[in-house]
């Protein structure tokens, strides 16, 4: 039987947290699936190693609806494409009306998706539920990132015992999700201070400011920066890493799954939906917030306790 899992959400992290569900169908089939993803989610690198999947197609679809795959013309043409790879199965982790009828015009006979329509539950509740009824069994939220041994052990060489090794979320996907950088730098000069540490900077090309200003910092000995590196060449530092402290952002998410303790400060994101699926992942959120409250309209970057982001740091690395 051959499977397809539709996962139409852009994001890095939001890949990283539908992998337990994905696995779990792969398991449940005995065999590796095919995924439909969008390029941003980043797929093609995090899971390269991933021998659960068997294939990564491109889910072309932008903003400005320019994409091959949108408007009308955009379904025809991606359920051709479908079609012509003979799927059995189809996993929808979406409910719109869109991807059943791309589905069915590919003629995938058996189809499984989010009721349509309906309002869901946080993004890892609706991926639980859904996938535990459709397989009959209990999954895990816990998400989980390949990585070739001797590509860790290789990274683990330049790593000196002399040091902890930190990785630092200083990006976000908003601005009202990101920590000033002026208190990343306090928190990291602080911890050297304690504890002699390597700061890698989980950032991209779009961050170049942010990554400067460690550059240009007393720590710029200290820093090492991911902005020149492929995500998949990150993913063997990141493993040697013994703690990563940011925001909410794709590389906590990388973080958790490649089995790091996390330390992530949530200011303008629900913790109950991206927080706490993962037993790696400890959350500090906004003075006079709680787990519970702490939501996309919080707005809390103000509100974050400097003296509990350094104590919980220093306990985790302890």
């Amino acid at each position: 039987m051959k499977v397809l899992v539709i996962q139409p959400k852009i994001g890095m992290g939001d890949m990283v947290i539908y992998l337990p569900y994905i696995h779990a169908i792969s398991k449940k089939y005995q065999k590796p699936v095919s995924i439909l993803v969008k390029e941003n989610s980043r797929a093609s690198q995090l899971l390269a190693e991933d021998k659960h999947i068997k294939e990564i197609i491109k889910l072309d679809r932008t903003k400005n609806k320019s994409g091959v795959h949108d408007g009308l013309s955009g379904i025809f043409k991606l359920s051709r494409d479908l079609k012509l790879k003979k799927f059995d199965k189809v996993f929808i982790f979406n409910s719109s009306l869109r991807y059943l009828l791309i589905s069915k015009i590919a003629g995938i006979k058996n189809i499984s998706q989010y009721p349509l329509f309906k309002k869901k539950d946080n993004i890892v509740t609706s991926a639980k539920i859904f996938t535990e009824n459709e397989l009959g069994e209990i999954v895990s939220t816990q998400p989980e990132l390949i990585v070739n041994d001797n590509k860790v052990n290789k990274a683990k060489q330049k790593f000196s015992k002399e040091f902890k090794h930190i990785c630092l979320g200083i990006s976000a996907s908003g601005p009202t999700k990101r920590w000033d950088i002026k208190n990343f730098l306090k928190l990291c000069i602080n911890i050297n201070a304690r504890t002699p540490s390597k700061f890698y900077l989980a950032a991209g090309n779009n961050d170049k400011d942010l990554i400067d200003q460690f550059l240009n910092s007393e720590l710029s000995n200290n820093c090492i920066s991911f902005k020149d590196l492929k995500i998949s060449e990150t993913l063997p530092i990141i493993k040697n890493c013994n703690l990563y402290i940011g925001n909410d952002t794709g590389w906590l998410h990388i973080s958790s799954a490649l089995g790091i303790k996390c330390l992530a400060i949530f200011m303008d994101s629900p913790v109950q939906a991206y927080g706490k699926y993962s037993k790696n992942i400890e959350v500090i959120v906004p003075e006079g917030e709680t787990e519970e409250t702490t939501t996309h309209d919080t707005l809390g970057a103000d509100k974050i306790s400097f003296e509990k982001v350094f104590n919980v740091s220093i306990k985790l690395l302890n």
